[in-house]
C-alpha cells in the first residue's frame, strides 16, 4: 500500500522525520516550504522525494501531514489546511512543545473522516535548518502522542505506526497534562534560566570593573546555556501555555520564599534538608536519555600547558573518525587549573573519545 507524507517545515525536526521515512517500502515523502529560496536546500539536502511552494500539491492525497512549524503558525496552518480538500482518513499532527491549545483549535475545525492528532517529539539539537537533520535526532528519544477522545484507536495506531520508523519511544499523554508536565520540566526552567541571566546582567552593567560578567564563566553559563534560546520561538510557546505557566511560576514564588525563610532564620539543617531532597530526586532521573531540553554529550581532560595541545587532540580525535561538536580550554577551574572542554552531539562519540583518550594516558571527567 502506497503512503504519502506531506511536512510542511523542513528544517531540522521536519527533515529529520522525513529521512526517517524517505525509502521506506511505499513511502513517498512530499516537502512544502513558503520560501522559494528554500526549494534547492531542501533538494540538495536529499531529506524528501519532492518538494513545492503549493499547499494545495503537498496535502493532495496525502495519508498524513506533519506541521513541523513554530508553536505560533501552528493554528494559522490549521485552519488553512481546513480549507483544503484532504483526503478521507487523513491524520495531521504537529511537533509543538504545547499539546492543548493546538488540540482546541483543531477540535474547531471539522472535517469529517480527517482527524488530528498532537505530537511532541523530545529531541533537539544545538544546531538548526534542514542541514542539520539527521535519522538519529530521535532515536531512543521521547515521542509524546496525545490524541482528543474523538480521534478513533485505529488512526492513533497509524500515526504510531509509522513513527516507529524514528525509533523513538512512544508515549500517549493527555495534551493538558503533557503541557503541565512540559511546563514544569522545560517551559520553567527556561524562564527561570532568562531571568537569572538577566539578573547578573544587571548586577554587571552596575559594577564598572565588569567582574560578574569575567567570572560567570564556565559553570554559571552552563547551567543557563538555555537562557540564548530563540526568543520569538519562546516567546510564542510561553504565551500558548500561559495559564499553567503562570501557576508554576507561583509555585517557585513560594520554593524561593522557603528559601528566603531558610536564610533568615539561620536555619542550617533545613537548607542541608532541601539539598539532600534535591539530591535524592535527581539521583532518580533517567541519565542519557533524551528528553525535553536536550542533552550535552561534554567530557573534560586536564591538559598540560604547551602550544599546539588543542591541534593535537583535535587531530587524534579526527583521525578516528570521531565527531567533535566544540573545544574549549577552560584556564582555571576550581582544584583543576588547565582543563578542556570536548563537546559531542552523539553520546557514542563521546564514549568513543572517552576511551581513545584514557588509552593515551589524558584524565578524563564527565
Amino acid at each position: 500500500m502506497s503512503i504519502k507524507v506531506a511536512i510542511f517545515g523542513v528544517g531540522l525536526i521536519g527533515g529529520s522525520l522525513a529521512l526517517c521515512l524517505k525509502g521506506k517500502p511505499g513511502i513517498t515523502v512530499v516537502g512544502h516550504s513558503h520560501r522559494p529560496q528554500s526549494l534547492q536546500r531542501i533538494m540538495d539536502r536529499g531529506v524528501v522525494d519532492a518538494v513545492t511552494l503549493s499547499m494545495e500539491e503537498a496535502v493532495s492525497g496525502a495519508d498524513f501531514i506533519f506541521l513541523c512549524v513554530p508553536v505560533g503558525n501552528l493554528e494559522p496552518y490549521l485552519r488553512k489546511l481546513s480549507e483544503l480538500p484532504l483526503k478521507e482518513g487523513c491524520i495531521i499532527t504537529d511537533v509543538g512543545s504545547t499539546k492543548a491549545s493546538v488540540t482546541a483549535c483543531a477540535q474547531t475545525l471539522n472535517q469529517p473522516g480527517v482527524y488530528f492528532i498532537g505530537g511532541h517529539p523530545m529531541a533537539g539539537s544545538e544546531r538548526s535548518g534542514v542541514e542539520a537533520a539527521s535519522t538519529l535526532l530521535f532515536e531512543n528519544a521521547y515521542y509524546v502522542l496525545t490524541p482528543s477522545g474523538d480521534v478513533p484507536e485505529a488512526s492513533y495506531a497509524r500515526l504510531e505506526e509509522l513513527l516507529t520508523h524514528t525509533k523513538a519511544q512512544i508515549v500517549r499523554v493527555d495534551p493538558v497534562k503533557h503541557d503541565e508536565i512540559v511546563g514544569a520540566i522545560s517551559h520553567l526552567p527556561h524562564i527561570i534560566a532568562v531571568a537569572l541571566v538577566n539578573q547578573i546582567r544587571n548586577y554587571n552593567d552596575a559594577d564598572t570593573d565588569g567582574l560578574y560578567q569575567m567570572l560567570a564563566a564556565g559553570g554559571f553559563r552552563d547551567i543557563t546555556r538555555i537562557a540564548s534560546s530563540d526568543p520569538v520561538i519562546w516567546r510564542d510557546i510561553l504565551l500558548s501555555n500561559r495559564d499553567i505557566l503562570l501557576a508554576l511560576l507561583k509555585d517557585w514564588n513560594q520554593e524561593i520564599d522557603g528559601f528566603i525563610s531558610l536564610l533568615e532564620s539561620r536555619d542550617g539543617q533545613g537548607i542541608e534538608a532541601a539539598f539532600e531532597k534535591a539530591n535524592r530526586f535527581r539521583s532518580e532521573l533517567p541519565e542519557r536519555r533524551k528528553g525535553a531540553i536536550t542533552s550535552l554529550f561534554d567530557i573534560y581532560i586536564d591538559v598540560p600547558d604547551h602550544p599546539g595541545i588543542i591541534g593535537q587532540i583535535a587531530t587524534v580525535l579526527g583521525d578516528r573518525h570521531i565527531n567533535l561538536s566544540n573545544m574549549q580550554i577552560i584556564e582555571s577551574r576550581e582544584d583543576v587549573p588547565g582543563v578542556m572542554r570536548l563537546s559531542f552531539r552523539q553520546e557514542e562519540d563521546m564514549e568513543k573519545a572517552k576511551q581513545l583518550l584514557q588509552s593515551l594516558n589524558y584524565k578524563v571527567y564527565v
